[in-house]
This record gives C-alpha cells, structure tokens and sequence, in this order.
C-alpha cells in the first residue's frame, strides 16, 4: 500500500475550522471509516474522546461521537484533557483507540484530530493509510441493534493526575517552593495548578480561564513572555508554561531565565545519571543545539539526532531501545515514565531533580552554555535546484571545515514554502553570523 496520505499529517490531521478537512461531515465520516478499520480485528471496540479547550471541540466531539456509533463502536466521552491524559487513560482503560480533538499550539480558529493506540502509542503511517482507504468506500451504516453507545467518563481529570503525581519520587514533595503554572488557556487548565498544589507547591494561576476562543493566545509556551513576567511579579521559584494541549512545556526560574527543550533533555538525563541510573543515549533532532551533544558525550552517554518532530524522535528512541529524547521546542519523552510526550511529567522531572539535588535549574545546567545561533531563510527562485549547487556545497564545507568541532551548518527546505532554511551555530556568536550570511548569499546568487 502506498503511504502516500491526503489528510494525514505529521500529526493527525489540522487544519482551519470549517475549511476541508475540518469539517462536521468529514469527521463523522472519519470517525466511521475508523471504526470500520477498528472492527476488522475486534468485534466491539471502544475508543476514547478528550478535547482541548476551543469552542469548536463540542462540535467536532459531537461529529466523531456519530460517526463512531454509527459504524457500531462505543464511546467515552473525557471532555477537556492534554493529549498525553487521553494517551494515558486509552491504556489505562484497556480502550481499542484514543482520540484528541486538538490543534495544539495553533490559534483557536484551527483544530485537528490525532489517535493513539491501545497502547497510548501514536499509530503509524501504514494505519494512516488504512483509514484513508476505508474513507473512499461507502459507509456501511449499523443497524439499530448494532449501534455504539456513547457514556461520559467520571473523574477523567483526577486519574489523570494521580498519574502524574505518581511519576514523582514518593519521598519528596514541592513544599516551600511557589511554581506560577501557565495553563495556556488550553486542556490543563484545571489540571496543572492541581497538579503542583497537591504536591505541596505553592500555586499562582495565568492562562488557566478559557473562554474557547483565548486558547494560546498571549501565554503558554509558544508566549512565555507572559510567565516570565508572573513570576517576577510574584517573586515565585519557577514558572511552567504549557501548550494548548499540554504536551509540551517552557520552564523559568526566580530570574526569569527561560529554558528550553535542549537544556531540560540534558537535565534529565543528569539527573538520571548522578542517581547511579545508566542512560545509554539520548535523541534530539536536527535542531537540538551542539552544546548539549558535546555536553551529553563528556558524560558517555551516545546522542543521536532524528527529523525535527516529536514523532520522529519517538521511533529512534524506540529503534534504539532508549528511554529519554526531546525537542528545543518544549516536547521531551521519558519512555519510563508515559508513552508520549508529557508537559506536566516533564517539568515534574526538572523539579524532582532541584528538589533531590537541593539546587536550582541553573545550578544544574552549569556545566552546559548553548552555543549562538543564526537562522536564515532564503527564498528560493523557481526551478532552483539548490542541491545541485557546487557553489553552495564548497561554501557548507568551508564553513564546516572553519567550525569543526566548535559549530555546525545545517541546510533544510521549509514544508511549506519555497524557503530554504540556513542555521548555522557556533561557540561563537559572530562566526555563526558570518558563515549564515555568506551561504545564504551564495545561495542568493
């Protein structure tokens, strides 16, 4: 079978509400061909339901709940949870499918529609494939006595956080520490400030008010202006943003330092390391800055980099056997822990390890200084072939051969547009600047 997709993207299928594919008829008749795929190998499955927080989800909600009884499987309805409580309650449920009503970081006008396993895993292309094959058959409507049924899930939030609470050392606690939780106005928004306040945290709340329209809009991680200005504010210790759906995180200390993904991937491994754990190796991606490799392989541990994407990191990490990777954006995996990419868990990690080790996240990260870099894009002209580029491949080399050991070049074309993105970083802020600026010249001309 071809794994060529129409709507599936990179995750799930996204895009703007009311706009193909977002549409209440296409998602009921992807919630049937899913079902359809579902009872090929289960008689009667189940699949699980939860949302993110803009207006849309109950219509998007109301559309899957159709078209899954329709093809005769059973619902559970969540309501508001992150993508990784729906990962983590699919499981935990013993459910044949998981499924989140979520555009993530995007703005409230856009939302999408991902799956997990039985196995709170995201499902791979060929699945992928399978789905879009059975949307271009006609639907085989249930007859009465064959419809799904549809019930509603009571405490889906609580269990969720027990979950994650249990991922915290039993002999520690947050007590003395005042955390500003930055909910996104998004799926945790009544969870993390929870969360932390059950573990003994003092709590101040932003972005935790969703009206479903204010989703990620001016606080969470892809804003952390907003969090750094809090706790500042609020003379508080640390500060924790998450995105709209709680799967990826930004953190700040009492100085109002942000960190991002790179730094925390390193911190948890440390941790792990210093606890007389082995941790044999670590995956990033393209862009995960040079420093934090350098830094990881003085301490013996292998760093491996995967496609940008949190998925791409997850099949490395599962190819190799290792439990712990992540992207600078904010996504980061400790396979031990969840089966994806866990906001909450995460920054619980990063405050065990202050908490053990008695110091602060800066304190920890001493011993890593992310090097400068310079990002450029370049649009490219029509029918410009750039790899065929003998000039462009001197100047890379030339560049590679001034920054061996100290910096790196990478090259890479946007998805989207017709941009060719340079990133060149280096110990020294200057050198990245000047090799950015001379390939992207060279690739002008």
């Amino acid at each position: 079978m071809s794994l060529d997709r129409k709507y599936f993207g990179t995750d799930g299928i996204r895009g703007t509400v009311g706009q193909s594919p977002i549409t209440p008829d296409f998602v009921l008749r992807l919630a049937h061909a899913v079902g359809r795929v579902l009872k090929r190998s289960q008689a009667r499955p189940t699949v699980l339901i939860g949302k993110d927080t803009r207006i849309s989800g109950y219509m998007l909600e109301s559309a899957l709940e159709s078209g899954f009884n329709s093809a005769g499987v059973d619902v559970v309805l969540l309501g508001p949870l992150p993508t990784p409580g729906v990962a983590y309650l699919t499981r935990a449920q013993r459910a044949s499918l998981g499924v989140v009503i979520s555009a993530s970081h995007n703005p409230f006008a856009d939302n999408g529609i991902k799956f997990f396993s039985a196995q709170g895993r995201k499902l791979d292309d060929q699945w992928e494939c399978e789905v879009e094959a059975a949307l271009m058959e006609e639907p085989v409507w249930a007859d009465s006595a064959s419809l799904g049924k549809t019930r509603r899930l009571d405490d889906a939030a609580g269990r969720y956080i027990e979950f994650c609470k249990s991922t915290f050392a039993s002999d520690l606690s947050l007590r003395g520490l005042k955390i500003v939780v930055d909910g996104a106005h998004g799926a945790a928004y009544n969870i993390a400030p929870k969360l932390f306040y059950e573990l003994g945290a003092e709590v101040i709340s932003i972005g935790c008010s969703p009206t479903g329209m204010n989703i990620n809009h001016e606080v969470g991680a892809t804003h952390p202006e907003a969090l750094i200005a809090a706790v500042r504010a609020n003379k508080a210790h640390y500060g924790i943003a998450l995105d709209g759906d709680a799967d990826r995180l930004q953190l700040v200390d009492a100085s109002g330092r942000l960190f991002n993904g790179d730094e925390v991937l390193y911190l948890m491994v440390k941790e792990r390391l210093e606890r007389g754990e082995a941790v044999p190796g670590a995956v990033g991606t393209l862009m995960t800055n040079m420093a934090v490799e350098l830094a990881l392989q003085e301490k013996g541990v292998e760093f491996v980099r995967a496609n940008v994407g949190d998925r791409y990191v997850l099949e490395e990490m599962e190819k190799r056997g290792w439990l712990l990777g992540g992207e600078g954006s904010g996504h980061l995996l400790a396979l031990d822990k969840h089966t994806t990419g866990d906001g909450l868990i995460s920054a619980l990690q990063v405050l065990q390890a202050c908490v053990r080790s008695g110091q602060s996240i800066a304190d920890l990260l001493e011993d890593v200084v992310l090097f400068p870099q310079t990002l450029i894009n370049v649009r490219l002209k029509p029918e410009q072939d750039w790899r065929a580029s003998t000039e462009l491949a001197e100047q890379t080399l030339a560049a590679e051969t001034a920054l061996a050991g100290s910096g790196r070049v990478l090259i890479r074309a946007s998805g989207t547009e017709p941009l060719l993105r340079v990133m060149v970083e280096a110990r020294d802020a200057a050198m990245a600047k000047l090799w950015a600026e001379r390939i992207a010249n060279t690739i002008r001309s």
